[in-house]
């Protein structure tokens, strides 16, 4: 297996797996990074939740760009296999080796693309989780008691009595 930065080894589906879940964990803690950056009372004054949130998106963007940047990557170089493969299936129908081949490489492609669909659900949960403490953590959403009672007044106002 090679590192995210690094070309990856697509030839070997459990392999390929492998890196993505490695390449995940930063979304496997994603809310135990947003719990433990959302400061308790005591500690309001001295950690700057928003720069850390900040830093934690700015960490998730890259991570998901890399992922889809693998993916796409092997998913391309697959469906090229597999051309090849077809292209040489047509040349000699009656070689069963490169039939098996042609199909073990097919099902691989129907991995791989399914990895991806995998990855928007990873994804789009991360950001929920995010976007939802940064709304959270934003003090310019933060309402005294007056100004709470007349908000709620507009969503459902008092009955005559």
């Amino acid at each position: 297996m090679v590192a995210p930065s690094g070309s990856v080894n697509c030839e070997e589906f459990a392999e390929f797996q492998e890196l993505l879940k490695v390449m995940k964990t930063i979304d496997d803690k994603t809310v135990h990074e947003l719990n433990t950056t959302a400061p308790t009372a005591s500690f309001a004054g001295k950690i700057d939740a928003s720069q850390t949130c900040k830093h934690l998106y700015e960490s998730l963007m890259a991570a998901h760009a890399n992922r889809d940047r693998v993916i796409k990557n092997c998913i391309a170089q697959t469906s090229e296999v597999v051309k090849n493969l077809r292209e040489e299936r047509e040349k000699n129908l009656d070689d069963l080796t490169l039939l098996k081949q042609l199909r073990k490489e097919q099902t691989k492609l129907k991995w791989m693309q399914s990895e991806r669909n995998v990855e928007e659900v990873v994804n789009d949960r991360s950001w929920k989780v995010s976007h939802v403490t940064q709304y959270l953590l934003d003090q310019s959403f933060v309402m005294d008691e007056e100004s709470l009672y007349e908000s709620s007044l507009r969503i459902e106002p008092k009955l005559p009595t």
